[in-house]
């Protein structure tokens, strides 16, 4: 039987992280592939000593449906966090508690966007976003990112140009893929040309809590002065990501369309890890975790650092994140990247090619990610030598 799937799913293609993680199988490759946060990172002993609690004293409201909007308790612990930690509070914004950050920018596109909208998003940008965005029937349309951020000139010029576009997608804080974080200006900048726009900015932030260099740099929903932003994170890259709990915030008048979505797509976020979080967040030192594993992360990405220092050629660039999960390594023009990607796999090293984060998926790209949260330090030392070995092979 011949099948005939829906126009919006007909011409996408799955994930190709999801695909390389296939390939991970092979005990022998070492994955730069990954965008997981270390095991080494996940509380286990608490979480356990917590799940057993409350599966004692409170088991029934953890095995039974909950509210749309979240677990109260959990909401009301969010948002002091938000408040004390990036400043953001405000009596005309709600949060809801959603599947991973994952579903916040999913919902987001539904409540905002009809079918043919464009978003608009840094390029390259997050691959699970850029999905999310095609599923709703939504256009991508890249604007080049800059050391400082997006850039706003093309950013204006763009905005000008597509009448349809109802929503700006950014991730100023350690940029997945790119590892860069925007300056206070360039924020300043891109608030300013959305509001002048009438469009609204669906800021992620979940690797904010993950900074190991560096001073914070102010949120943008923590200038929000006229309802424009939507504030987006999750629990994934500082408790657990196979938890699925995140949240989003903003103006609630939209949150409450993503809420009418939510009970479509799946009723309510899972109520036991809801409550785990919160127990956490509440009776745990969640800053001494924290500040846990950005010494891991960065004790990490500095050694990634030096072994690209020392072993890849001069004609390869790369960023040095201050937090985060990533690296950003660009080629020359006359290298191809696609080739690289798979030279570097014939040697038992994976990483994403940069075309994957492309906002128009049929566009080319001369970079690749790499990850240095998942690795070993052994296995970050022999994997980007081989990478220097390919980038040299190929020069020749």
């Amino acid at each position: 039987m011949e099948y005939i799937f829906s126009d919006k799913l007909a011409s996408m293609k799955p994930s190709a992280i999801r695909e390389i993680f296939k390939s991970l199988s092979d005990p022998t490759i070492i994955s730069f592939a990954a965008g997981n946060p270390s095991p080494l990172s996940f509380p286990s002993e608490e979480m356990a000593r917590i799940a057993a609690d409350i599966f004692a004293n409170n088991a029934t409201m953890a095995l039974q449906y909950g509210t749309t909007e979240g677990y109260a308790p959990l909401i009301e612990a969010v948002n002091a966090r938000l408040a004390d930690r990036f400043s953001i509070s405000g009596d005309d914004d709600q949060t809801i508690i959603t599947s991973g950050g994952q579903q916040g920018i999913e919902l987001a596109c539904k409540a905002l966007c009809n079918e043919g909208d464009a978003v608009i998003c840094e390029n390259p940008t997050f691959i699970g976003a850029l999905n999310a965005f095609r599923s709703n029937g939504a256009a991508t349309i890249g604007v080049p990112l800059c050391d400082d951020g997006i850039d706003t000139k093309k950013l204006e010029e763009t905005i000008s140009s597509t009448p349809n576009a109802k929503l700006l997608y950014v991730i100023p804080t350690f940029h997945n893929p790119a590892g860069i974080t925007s300056t206070a200006e360039n924020r300043k900048k891109v608030y300013e040309i959305a509001k002048k726009h009438g469009l609204i900015i669906l800021e992620d932030n979940p690797y904010g809590e993950l900074r190991f260099a560096g001073e914070d740099v102010p949120t943008i929903k923590s200038i929000d002065t006229e309802g424009i932003v939507l504030y987006c994170s999750s629990f994934s890259k500082i408790l657990s990501a196979g938890m699925r709990v995140g949240f989003i915030r903003g103006p609630r008048e939209i949150i409450q369309k993503m809420v009418i979505a939510k009970q479509v797509e799946d009723v309510h976020t899972n109520m036991l890890f809801q409550m785990l979080c919160h127990r956490f967040m509440t009776e745990c030192d969640l800053d001494a975790h924290i500040a846990g594993i950005r010494k891991l992360y960065g004790a990490k990405c500095a050694l990634m650092l030096e072994c690209l220092d020392r072993e890849m050629p001069d004609f390869v660039s790369f960023t040095r994140p201050e937090g985060g999960l990533f690296i950003w390594c660009t080629l020359p023009d006359d290298l191809d990247a696609a080739e690289f990607v798979r030279r570097a796999l014939e040697k038992k090293v994976a990483v994403v090619p940069g075309a994957t984060f492309n906002a128009d998926p049929a566009a080319p790209s001369k970079s690749f990610r790499l990850n240095y949260s998942m690795p070993s330090d052994e296995d970050i030392v022999k994997g980007i030598k081989a990478l220097g070995e390919v980038a040299r092979e190929m020069a020749k």
